[in-house]
């Protein structure tokens, strides 16, 4: 259940990655390029909530979600995430503010960085890739219990294991134990994924696109799955994808990104029933329509050529090469993000006062 408390705050968060300068560029003391793939954006995640990341590939998603899981480092920026009462109590001074937040983008020592990963974990897209081909289905699951110390004997560990499968519906649990990665269908690979994540009883979890590689016909099982546990334990998601069908079943707030940016940001059905920014309207207008009559009709989506490169990102809103609505501002200036509505955000100059 939703409730007031923010779980973590996101404040001018960018990621650059360096491009490689030939020796030509490096003998005419060219200015280092970077590839901005989060340019400043700012959100916070409320405890309990389903908080969805949406996008072309490319936008800046992914590599939210693995700032978020500690497994890359901010360029800007703070990450401020509010631990539990119990990780709070064994802060070193100095770490926590006033209001009980940690900063993720500091560096941290390493005692407070495992509390932080034990509470903060992450699905990945491609269960095959994210699992040890080489360990059992048991000891990928014993793993983090051995990492952090849960369980003091090796019959505690293995009844943890065992309902940590009952939860994610592999039964009997027995079966499973000893098979490999190679042995499973994708949605039980997937299934191991999540159990690997929840063994360790996080608050926050980043789901990245975990259903887009999976069958269509277990997609839902695995949504739903996911999100009965979410409210069996009050857990706060970032639910990473690119299927605004998935997010319009699963979130209670939506965030488009679009090449590294936030231009739309509020609850799911505002942004999906009302869209304001010319781009969430075309991600709109290019999900399937699930009426029979209309199985034979193509809508129009109303934006025309590829994304930018991040590496050369143009001027003004970053949006404008490919809209329809694009006017002389919008190829001079950033637009602001304004509220148009109560929790409903946009960044657009159709919407603002110039």
């Amino acid at each position: 259940m939703v409730n007031g408390e923010i779980i973590l705050k996101a404040k001018g968060l960018k990621k650059y990655f360096g491009i490689r300068r030939s020796i030509s560029e490096v003998l005419a003391r060219k200015p280092p390029r970077y590839v901005k793939a989060v340019d400043g954006i700012d959100f916070d995640i409320r405890v309990g909530e389903v908080f969805c990341l949406v996008g072309e590939s490319g936008c800046g998603k992914t590599t939210t979600g693995r700032m978020i899981a500690r497994l890359l480092p901010p360029t800007e920026g703070s990450l401020l995430y509010k631990p539990t009462r119990e990780t709070l109590n064994k802060i070193p001074p100095g770490y926590a503010d006033k209001d009980g937040y940690v900063d993720l983008s500091r560096k941290l020592p390493k005692k407070l960085d495992k509390l932080l990963r034990q509470e903060i974990q992450i699905v990945f897209q491609d269960p095959f890739g994210s699992l040890n081909p080489r360990m059992t289905v048991y000891n990928i699951l014993k793993e983090p219990l051995i990492v952090h110390n849960i369980g003091s004997t090796e019959s505690e560990r293995r009844e943890i294991i065992y309902r940590a499968l009952t939860e994610v519906k592999l039964t009997p649990p027995e079966q499973f134990f000893e098979r490999y990665p190679h042995m499973l269908s994708g949605g039980q690979r997937q299934r191991v994924a999540i159990a690997r994540a929840m063994i360790l009883r996080p608050t926050l979890v980043v789901a990245d696109e975990p259903v887009s590689m999976l069958d269509v016909s277990i997609r839902a099982e695995i949504l739903q799955l996911m999100l009965d546990m979410q409210k069996g334990r009050n857990l706060s998601y970032v639910f990473i994808t690119h299927d605004l069908a998935v997010a319009n079943y699963l979130c209670s707030r939506i965030a488009v990104m679009y090449l590294g940016k936030i231009v739309e940001i509020g609850p799911t059905d505002l942004v999906i029933n009302n869209p304001m920014h010319p781009y969430t309207k075309a991600l709109i207008a290019a999900v399937p329509e699930p009426d029979p009559k209309n199985r034979f009709k193509i809508r129009e989506v109303p934006i025309k050529g590829e994304v930018p490169s991040a590496a050369n990102i143009p001027p003004g809103c970053r949006f404008h090469p490919r809209c329809p609505y694009a006017m002389d501002v919008c190829r001079r200036e950033e637009p602001p993000m304004i509220e148009v509505e109560p929790g409903h955000y946009v960044a657009c100059w159709l919407h603002s006062k110039h």
